[in-house]
């Protein structure tokens, strides 16, 4: 199912269920999915919206370090449960040791041997990892492995 149309009838059962924290979640979710269409004049693809959720999980992730950073732990904990919501939407995100076997691997396929070889890697690691896998997270094992 598109995540557009799931995310649209878990708003239903919220809202149904009265559940105002995890309603108000999925209504943010559903105005920046409006955003990208109208500001780009198109209908969603799944891997459109895909790139949606990770963009808004990126924007989660980074208010949080801010947040705990500034002291400000109820905002954190707010920031932290719509992670989780956005989370809950994207396919599952590959553990350490996954990125670490499938960077070794694309470093052996495009013959990579320095730093100097990063964007190579970067360009095919990212391809195969979309949706799975955070791209500071990534760009971190390929600079140790290439390091």
């Amino acid at each position: 199912m598109h995540p557009k149309e799931q995310i649209q009838n878990d708003l239903k059962e919220a809202m149904r269920a009265g559940d105002t924290r995890r309603r108000e979640v999925l209504r943010l979710l559903m105005a920046a999915f409006k955003q990208v269409e109208v500001d780009r004049q198109i209908e969603l693809t799944e891997a459109d919206a895909l790139g949606v959720l990770m963009a808004e999980a990126k924007k989660r992730r980074e208010a949080i370090a801010e947040m705990s950073a500034a002291g400000r732990a109820e905002l954190a904990a707010q920031e932290q449960y719509e992670l989780e919501v956005i989370e809950s939407y994207l396919p599952r995100q590959l553990d350490r040791a996954e990125l670490e076997a499938m960077a070794r691997e694309v470093i052996a396929q495009v013959g990579a041997k320095s730093a100097k070889d990063m964007g190579l890697v970067m360009k095919e690691l990212m391809a195969r990892v979309k949706g799975q896998a955070d791209g500071k997270v990534v760009n971190a094992i390929v600079r140790e492995l290439l390091g």
